[in-house]
């Protein structure tokens, strides 16, 4: 064989070499991206249910706090009738119940305090809280407007201060503990005559149990 054909022998060898190679690595990399193509979706199947998983626990978290939520058909916890007042210390039995106040009769034009049951404990002084169990109606006819008795449980109020209506500060103040008593109270006195923000309007009529001061 002579050298020049030689030559072209090793030259169509190589070239043959470096085409295999090419091919060999192209095979090699459409493997590789078809594994890696392969992981993808299975990193996707992974996070779907994981995502599942959590969402499905999401729901159970919930559940007991679904269940912990009163039944509108459940009876509801509460007395039939408002609980009878603490009383103070020997105080007349009649402070448990509720009172029924009748209209007045006639103008009223100023301020009267009418005890109904005489307490036997301190004197109510200007500046301390009192705790009451009230009764409030319309002087003129006697209708109903406002009563912690129908709130279940007494109420308490600064008194001689300014923050009640005058008849309730200038009546109450000198009232001993335990005591029931009848305020009529003109319309300058209470909330005026006009009623407005919905407030009672016109002379009123309060009877009030003084249980206590401090």
């Amino acid at each position: 064989m002579s050298e020049r054909t030689e030559n072209r022998s090793k030259s169509e060898r190589r070239l043959a070499a470096q085409l295999a190679a090419q091919k060999a690595a192209e095979a090699k990399r459409r493997r590789q991206a078809w594994l890696g193509g392969l992981a993808g979706l299975a990193v996707v199947a992974v996070l779907i249910t994981v995502f599942v998983i959590v969402g499905q626990g999401g729901d159970d978290d919930a559940a007991p706090q679904a269940d912990a939520a009163p039944s509108a058909s459940a009876p509801a916890d509460q007395p039939a009738a408002p609980p009878a007042p603490q009383l103070p210390e020997d105080a007349d039995p009649a402070l448990g119940t509720k009172p029924a106040v009748t209209a007045g009769k006639g103008d009223l034009t100023k301020l009267t305090v009418t005890p109904v049951i005489k307490g036997t404990g301190p004197a109510v002084q200007a500046g301390q809280t009192i705790t009451t169990n009230y009764v409030g109606v319309f002087y003129k006819d006697g209708k109903e407007f406002d009563s912690s008795w129908e709130a279940g449980q007494p109420a308490s109020f600064p008194i001689g201060v300014g923050q009640v209506i005058k008849g309730w500060d200038q009546g109450l103040v000198g009232v001993t503990v335990g005591s029931r008593v009848q305020l009529d109270i003109p319309a300058d006195l209470a909330y005026g005559n006009d009623g407005s923000g919905g407030r009672p309007a016109g002379p009123l009529r309060f009877v009030v149990d003084v249980l206590a001061a401090q």
